[in-house]
């Protein structure tokens, strides 16, 4: 019936959900051709467990989407199942309706994206509707769930996915954004609720919500991290899930969830793309998109692959814990080893933290003109770097650091370097500034006890090394204290240069050229002083 319907349009018409605008760059819906791609993952591994077998001609698999937006992932699943059990189940009435009462459920994530799904799926908003592709539903939802759920405010904050109340507590007239499948301490039973029994799901696969907006809009709170672990919960035999990448090596509150997805030996399949856009045109996603295959029966390695500009780095299999962040692409780890294996100290222990004087990015306490006592402040308003005057009486915090040379470095960046042009400057142009000095948030310091050594560190940050050790922590456009350790110290009595560094680390012709391949060159000219 699908099948037919497909064939029909082939080479006419777009298929529709290729064409659907995203709701936001929250809630960004899969691409027909990214969906297929990890079923066929499951598909692979379904037979590799079970004696080559086709999960798609097994009328008992049940399958999940917890997070069904457009409602792609459970028509391909139709479409697949409705070919693979031609044989066992012959006649095609009964045989979709067996599939869609027996078989495909999922939970729509708002009112508008649950008629949406019955819409791809059932050929029909409302599943006994007389468009409708089934005649065993009992109701209009038939098995794509949806009810308005509520937040759970303690302190201001939903205690299930951290929202702030000043932002989505608005009334009954307002979506609310608060996910079922994530707000319940007892997902099973919320299930139950659901679809009316106590059911487990072979498979589980879908694309969460990646985040909620802050109460200052500032920074957003992550959420798909909970999808993936009440989805884990239900202890289905696989769960396939497209998830941001940023949680590889960063994230607001994240922590947690990558140690544990990096000590997590069932996963078994891990797909990145760095430039989000390969895979999701329309919506930009910093620090790029991914999707993974968990195998509840697994142990071993994890199959890793990189995809980058169309060209695909992989797979190769690799226990994902070596670090306390996941080094994305396995290419860079011969020259990270080589670094490391030396054990010296990291330039972070020369880099002030975050808000080191106690001023935010939008602090304005200072003056324009200098005044008897007055040290200069550094800081960044609207994209443009600015100097003003603040008394030294002012700085109440870290004062010992007012009179060293410092070399500012901005602490955020835009982030979408290597998505127009696959290379990447990783670091926005540094700042020397002269002692005595402080600045804002905007600005990360190096601090050091003399202009030349200053200068020297900065030859350094601008070389193609510094910056790539820099990238292999840094996913997003938040350059954070962190970020830097894996960058050696140096000795500050020289100019540095690339060619000086390769030769130190050992670092092979190969190996150069993948480094810069990824980083763009700096030059002496990126880099601004201050007398």
């Amino acid at each position: 019936m699908t099948n037919q319907a497909r064939f029909t349009l082939q080479g006419r018409n777009p298929d529709v959900l290729t064409c659907i605008a995203n709701l936001s760059n929250d809630e960004v819906f899969t691409p027909p051709t990214l969906a297929n791609r990890m079923l066929d993952a499951i598909a692979e591994a379904w037979a590799a467990d079970h004696d080559g077998a086709d999960i798609w001609s097994d009328e008992t698999v049940r399958f999940l989407d917890p997070c069904t937006k457009s409602g792609v992932f459970l028509r391909e699943i139709t479409t697949r199942l409705t070919a693979g059990l031609a044989t066992k189940v012959p006649d095609l009435r009964e045989r979709v309706d067996h599939i869609l009462t027996e078989q495909v459920f999922g939970i729509g994530i708002t009112h508008l994206t649950s008629l949406l799904a019955r819409r791809s799926v059932y050929c029909s908003k409302h599943a006994q509707g007389e468009h409708s592709i089934v005649r065993g539903f009992r109701s209009d939802e038939g098995n794509i769930w949806f009810e308005r759920v509520d937040h759970e405010w303690v302190d201001g904050r939903c205690r299930y996915c951290s929202a702030a109340q000043r932002t989505l507590d608005r009334g009954a007239g307002f979506e609310t954004h608060a996910y079922a499948f994530i707000h319940t301490d007892d997902v099973k039973d919320r299930l139950v609720g659901m679809f009316g029994g106590d059911m487990q799901f072979d498979v589980i696969i879908g694309n969460p919500p990646y985040q909620l907006a802050s109460d200052g809009g500032t920074r957003d709170v992550p959420i798909y991290q909970h999808f993936v672990e009440q989805a884990k919960a239900l202890q289905p035999r696989y769960l396939a899930m497209v998830i941001p990448s940023r949680w590889m090596a960063g994230g607001l509150g994240l922590t947690r969830f990558r140690e544990t997805m990096l000590g997590d030996t069932r996963l078994r399949v891990l797909v990145d793309y760095p430039n989000a856009a390969e895979v999701f045109p329309s919506v930009g996603i910093n620090g790029g998109a991914c999707y993974f295959l968990w195998n509840a029966t697994y142990d071993g390695p994890c199959s890793v692959t990189s995809v980058r500009a169309g060209d695909v780095f992989g797979p190769s299999d690799r226990t994902l814990d070596e670090f306390d962040v996941l080094v994305r692409d396995d290419r860079s780890l011969s020259i990270l080893r080589k670094v490391l294996q030396r054990g010296e100290p990291s330039v972070n222990t020369i880099l002030a933290r975050d808000k080191e004087f106690g001023w935010t990015s939008n602090f304005d306490g200072f003056h324009a003109r200098q005044l008897a006592g007055d040290v200069p402040i550094y800081y960044i308003r609207s994209m443009k770097r600015g100097r003003g005057f603040i008394a030294r009486a002012d700085v109440t915090k870290s004062s010992q650091l007012i009179d060293t040379w410092k070399l500012l470095v901005p602490a955020v960046g835009s982030g979408r370097e290597r998505e127009r042009s696959g290379v990447d400057i990783v670091l926005g142009p540094a700042l020397l500034a002269a002692s005595p000095s402080v600045c804002t948030q905007s600005f990360l310091f190096f601090y050091l006890a003399s202009r030349a050594e200053a200068a020297s560190l900065e030859s350094y940050y601008r070389t193609r090394f510094f910056r790539f050790l820099v990238s292999l922590r840094k996913i997003t456009q938040h350059a954070t204290h962190s970020t830097y350790r894996w960058v050696p110290i140096q000795t500050w009595d020289r100019a540095w240069t690339d060619t000086e560094l390769y030769e130190k680390y050992e670092i092979s012709p190969s190996e150069q050229a993948y480094i810069e391949s990824l980083i763009r060159p700096m030059t002496a000219g990126s880099s601004s002083s201050d007398d």
